[in-house]
């Protein structure tokens, strides 16, 4: 079969302890043994089933009544059981194909700083936190205006077949090839023409995934004293926990995530006092513009610090928040057992004339959800630092396809905190400020006027008094046009977690409780993105200069830094100051570049799988391919050429343009000259990347179906794959050790005693 790794893929070579050292894998007829099929495994997988079966069946088919959220719950958790157990077995055991004889880049190329064998526990919480950012909490939030079934069928189905998909073998082709980068591997793999539109689209779509990260979090601490000074508090926190580890307790994570903890928690209880005093307003109750600016200043600062002093201890307290959180709300939903009222499919789903974002389902929902189904996002992570730190090839189905599942898992909980909320709330919370005036009452009558109805046929009705009161209930002087989907989110959360422990002065604390959950997700994908991008831009103008590609040389990654942070921070500023709401406009074309950028990483997949000598296999990736490429392709064209001012961005920029021309001092959401101005040159920026994005994309996308097909047909195969070393360490695969694997666990421990410098696990961290 082809690709199907056996001992000669990994060449002998002397080994002075390979009389002691113990076995590198378990025997393949003890581990067949734990394989087989008993009747109680039959019994676990035929409830799981049947579980699963009803719940989407609720989901389905209820109609003109309210649904329990609680099916949500159990439809993704059994979907995702039964995905990984079945589906990505599958991709493994046709496609993949991992050799645990097989050396990864982490032992053979060893460094004790990038290149480190890493407790797959560890790394499976390291790659959630860098890929887990602001999409899977903001894209279903926003979605939800189209009703909870399109979003909950693609949240679900398009993870199984597509995201994680991505993700698993991103990661895994990346670890084969020594942890190169998606560009590197392009370069590779389609040659200079592709790899060159690869780089650009990959660059380009970088700065705007960043951008977008930062507009959420502007927005959801824009005028919030509270928010700020607690969001802010984390980086002086983050700031000890590095120092505490790298100086005073090295090596103890778990005891400085605790302490990071309860440090959290005081961020967010004394926020409460000062935002209550009138000092604490003034200095910490920022406009977002400026929020914007502290921002940028903070991107930069914080990717040019050693990894150890910011980065990685946020990462640490952002897993735990991250997947803490998630827990305790699903769990709260199963207990509390919401009610929702959107009906399963609302009319602006064929309409396309929804006040959160315009456009109809196809495309727009797919691309508007973008990470909790799809990322392209990830696959700049599963090239980046991950398959540097894999132990054993076999793993990478937890990582890549297991990681993205969990993704996927927050996201169905983002999108059923949005649909418990009521319906006036919702759309008061996340209707640009141009539609409600940014007034409760102005809110109220703008969604009186939508003609919103309930499942159940009866109208929605909002009043400005239940605005009022509903920013009161969580501490904010407002509510209305609070867009970017993470105070939407937190209002859900709240009014869940109050449920569950009701009390004065919870609904606050639950609400920002949630916004610092959100902002450390977002903020730890910031960080990272900068880093990555900055990364890139060394390789790039390491060919003009080659000292750029030395990562230790500091000028060169203070400069690659500034110029990146520059590229994102000025489409961030356009987003805060775009008269139409920046997030409006600018998260489909976030969700577009994401998505495209994903049909990039599954095309170089498909050359790369293509060469090996697969045929039918590689429908597993050409299928998910397509489907992104249409919905991608399709929705840049509707921005580009859409006649429509809401939807297409040129139309847009002509209807400014000819306003202005004919001397009208206002329009639309645009009060004054100088707002249509901005409006005018926001459009022809947000059109022209449209554009840039479309071409590079289509340009990959066609050169690597042209080599795919060339491959078929025995033209032009190469191995770009990094000569096979046999591997003198052993890890288990899955999160728990099976009981084979626990007894060479032993055996190695053993082993590892005796010579302590063969651990490279143990002397990495």
């Amino acid at each position: 079969m082809p690709g199907n790794p056996g001992p000669s893929d990994a060449p002998p070579s002397d080994d002075p302890l390979a009389a002691e050292r113990p076995a590198i894998e378990v025997d393949p007829a003890v581990e067949q043994q734990h394989a087989t099929w008993t009747p109680t495994k039959i019994a676990v997988w035929v409830v799981i089933s049947l579980i699963g079966a009803f719940s989407w069946w609720m989901i389905a088919f209820s109609r003109g009544e309210s649904i329990n959220a609680v099916w949500f719950v159990f439809a993704a958790i059994a979907s995702y059981l039964i995905a990984y157990r079945f589906y990505s077995k599958y991709i493994q055991d046709k496609l993949v194909h991992p050799n645990n004889r097989r050396a990864t880049p982490a032992e053979t190329h060893y460094d004790g700083k990038d290149f480190v064998p890493t407790d797959r526990r560890i790394l499976y919480g390291h790659h959630f936190a860098a890929i887990a950012g602001a999409g899977p909490l903001v894209g279903p939030v926003l979605a939800a205006q189209m009703g909870y079934l399109p979003g909950t069928i693609w949240i679900i189905v398009g993870v199984i077949l597509a995201g994680a998909v991505q993700d698993y073998l991103v990661l895994f082709v990346s670890m084969r090839r020594k942890g190169r980068s998606l560009g590197q591997m392009a370069r590779d793999e389609l040659g200079l023409f592709g790899g060159i539109a690869a780089f650009v689209a990959t660059l380009s779509i970088m700065l705007i995934i960043v951008a977008i990260l930062a507009m959420v979090v502007v927005n959801a601490l824009g005028e919030s004293s509270w928010g700020v000074y607690s969001v802010g508090l984390t980086i002086p926190i983050a700031l000890f926990m590095g120092f505490y580890l790298r100086y005073l307790r090295p090596g103890k994570v778990m005891e400085v995530s605790v302490i990071g903890c309860v440090l959290l928690m005081f961020a967010i209880i004394s926020g409460r006092w000062v935002s209550q005093s009138d000092l604490g307003h003034q200095l910490f109750a920022l406009d977002r513009p400026t929020i914007a600016w502290i921002i940028i200043a903070y991107g930069f600062i914080a990717a040019v610090l050693p990894v150890w002093m910011l980065l990685a201890p946020r990462d640490y307290l952002s897993t735990f928040m991250k997947i803490g959180v998630i827990a305790m709300l699903a769990v709260a939903i199963i207990v509390v057992r919401p009610e929702i009222h959107v009906p399963a499919i609302t009319r602006f789903a064929e309409a396309g004339d929804g006040p959160v974002f315009s456009g109809k389902l196809f495309p727009f929902l797919f691309v508007t959800i973008a990470c909790g189904a799809l990322s392209g996002f990830h696959a700049m992570i599963s090239s980046g630092t991950t398959p540097k730190l894999v132990e054993k090839e076999s793993q990478t189905r937890l990582i890549g396809y297991g990681g993205m599942l969990m993704e996927s898992f927050v996201a169905i909980m983002a999108f059923v905190a949005a649909l418990s909320i009521d319906q006036g709330i919702y759309f008061a919370m996340n209707s640009s400020a141009a539609a409600t005036g940014g007034t409760v009452e102005g809110a109220a009558a703008f969604v009186n006027s939508l003609g919103l109805v309930n499942a159940d046929g009866s109208a929605v009705t909002v009043t400005a008094e239940t605005l009022a009161g509903t920013a009161k209930e969580v501490g904010e002087a407002s509510v209305v046009s609070r867009t970017g989907g993470a105070p939407t989110l937190a209002v859900g959360l709240s009014q869940i977690m109050h449920s569950l422990i009701p009390g004065e002065g919870m609904a606050s604390f639950w609400y920002h409780f949630a916004i610092m959950f959100e902002a450390l997700f977002i903020l730890t994908s910031v960080d990272a993105g900068t880093r990555v991008a900055r990364f890139m831009a060394s390789d790039a103008l390491g060919n003009i200069h080659a000292r750029f590609r030395d990562l230790n040389w500091r000028v060169g990654a203070w400069i690659t830094t500034g110029l990146m942070v520059a590229g994102w921070g000025s489409i961030l500023v356009m987003g805060v100051n775009d008269p139409l709401g920046g997030i409006n406009t600018l998260f489909p074309l976030f969700g577009i570049a994401n998505q495209l950028l994903a049909a990039v990483a599954l095309s170089i997949c498909l050359v790369i799988f293509a060469r090996k000598g697969y045929t039918w296999q590689l429908l597993i990736i050409a299928v998910p391919m397509v489907f992104t490429a249409v919905i991608t392709v399709y929705g840049s064209f509707l921005k580009i050429f859409d006649p429509n001012p809401s939807i297409g961005y040129w139309a847009n920029h002509v209807v400014y343009r000819d306003a202005i021309a004919a001397g009208k001092t206002s329009l639309g959401a645009a009060k004054n000259l100088g707002q249509m101005e901005t409006v005018v040159f926001n459009t022809a920026v947000q059109g022209s990347l449209s554009i840039l994005f479309v071409v590079c994309g289509l340009i990959v996308m066609i050169v690597s179906s042209i080599k795919a097909i060339q491959a078929l047909r025995g033209i032009g195969i190469i191995d770009t794959e990094e000569p096979a070393v046999p591997s003198k360490m052993f890890a288990p695969t899955g999160i728990l050790a099976n009981p084979a694997e626990r007894e060479l666990e032993k055996e190695w421990a053993a082993f590892y005693a005796k010579h302590p410098e063969q651990n490279l696990e143990g002397t990495g961290h």
